[in-house]
Formats: structure tokens, C-alpha cells, sequence
């Protein structure tokens, strides 16, 4: 008998490894970001895609807050076309940094997710710069 994993045969190894490689460049994750901050390294620009709400309950800290609705050539020209953006919304839930990602790289700008937004960002234990971090209270979008 055939396990329901094994029931779809998993794609030979090099397939797998460019699969799992391309994911790379199209995303980070919390623990990534919060080390290179930690680190000092911070070479990317963290953009909370929620609403402004959401981002004063609650935000990861170095974010800036830049609503979907707000990612325009004209809202972004005082960044260089090589400044990588990071992208984040509520959590896995939240389709918004997909949204972001999509303007962001179709006006030319490198673009990551951080996975997990702010559901994976508290999942890790790490806190948010807001007093009220009441995860009902944080975890809106109002993208």
C-alpha cells in the first residue's frame, strides 16, 4: 500500500533543487531578518504592507509602514532602483506582500517576502515595537 505522500511521486532531485533555489530568491523568512538586524546587516528595506492601524498596534521593528495602495513610482522615488524591498502583511493568511511584491518588482525594484509576516514574526518569540501586542489586536490587514 502507497502512503497519501508517496501517492504524488516526488520530483527527481534536480528538479527539487531548482524548485526549492528559485523559492530563495523570492522570499526570506523572520529568523533572516531578525538576524541580519541583529547582525547589523541590514541591506534591504523592510516595508509593512498592512494599514496604518495595524502598524502602530504593532510592527517588526526597522519597518516602514507603505500600504499597497501607496507603492507608486511617485511614493517610491527616493529609492534607488537597486534597493532591495522586504515585504510583509499579517501572515501566511494575508495575500498583501503578495500584492506589494507584484507592484514593487513591476516598477523594477528587487522584492523578497519575509514569510510569515507578523503571525511567523511573533510565532519565532520575536517582539513587536508597539505597547499593544495583543496578537487579536496586531494581526489585521488592511491592505
Amino acid at each position: 500500500m502507497t502512503s497519501l505522500v508517496r501517492a504524488i511521486p516526488a520530483a527527481p532531485s534536480a528538479i527539487a533543487l531548482m524548485h526549492f533555489s528559485n523559492r530563495l530568491t523570492f522570499e526570506t523568512d523572520c529568523s533572516d531578518v531578525y538576524g541580519s538586524q541583529q547582525s547589523g546587516d541590514v541591506d534591504f528595506v523592510l516595508v509593512d504592507v498592512r494599514g496604518p492601524l495595524a502598524f502602530e498596534r504593532g510592527h517588526v521593528p526597522g519597518a516602514i509602514n507603505l500600504p499597497g495602495r501607496l507603492l507608486t513610482a511617485e511614493g517610491l522615488a527616493a529609492y534607488s532602483t537597486s534597493t532591495l524591498f522586504v515585504v510583509y502583511c499579517a501572515g501566511p493568511h494575508c495575500n498583501g506582500a503578495n500584492k506589494a511584491a507584484v507592484k514593487l518588482a513591476a516598477l523594477g525594484y528587487p522584492v523578497k517576502e519575509m514569510i510569515g509576516g507578523v503571525t511567523g514574526w511573533l510565532d519565532e518569540g520575536f517582539e513587536l515595537s508597539a505597547e499593544a501586542r495583543a496578537v487579536n489586536a496586531v494581526i489585521g490587514c488592511e491592505c
